[in-house]
């Protein structure tokens, strides 16, 4: 009584071919997400502080409170009027924007300051907590 079994003399790579395609197009879908835009930054070197005091330059202030208020020379500015306020005074202050945020304010409200500042055409912007 022999038996006769088949022998394998190839290796079926049908399944291992549906891995890899599964795989590439998990790969396509996710590659666009990980290109996500941000804030493009360039952190400034230590500026003495007596620079920063010096009577001849002149910044607009804004200021970011714990509540998330703006203050702009010592006026409340809502937060949709930020923009044309900013504008309005960007030629009494060549020199940029400082704002000034309380520890504990919102990330959101720093962010829309600046893209306020952005969008009324102020080159120059710097974060100083306080």
């Amino acid at each position: 009584m022999s038996r006769n079994r088949d022998t394998f003399n190839e290796i079926n790579i049908t399944p291992l071919t549906d891995i890899f395609l599964v795989l590439l197009i998990i790969m396509m879908v996710i590659a666009p997400l990980l290109d996500q835009q941000g804030l493009n930054l360039t952190v400034p070197e230590n500026v003495a502080q007596e620079q920063m005091n010096d009577k001849d330059t002149k910044v607009m202030t804004v200021m970011v409170t714990a509540d998330d208020t703006f203050y702009m020379d010592g006026q409340v500015i809502a937060a949709n009027e930020l923009e044309k306020a900013i504008k309005s005074q960007l030629q009494d202050y060549p020199d940029g924007l400082l704002i000034k945020t309380d520890g504990d304010s919102t990330h959101g409200a720093v962010v829309k300051v600046m893209d306020s500042a952005r969008n009324a055409g102020v080159k120059s912007i710097s974060v100083d907590a306080i």
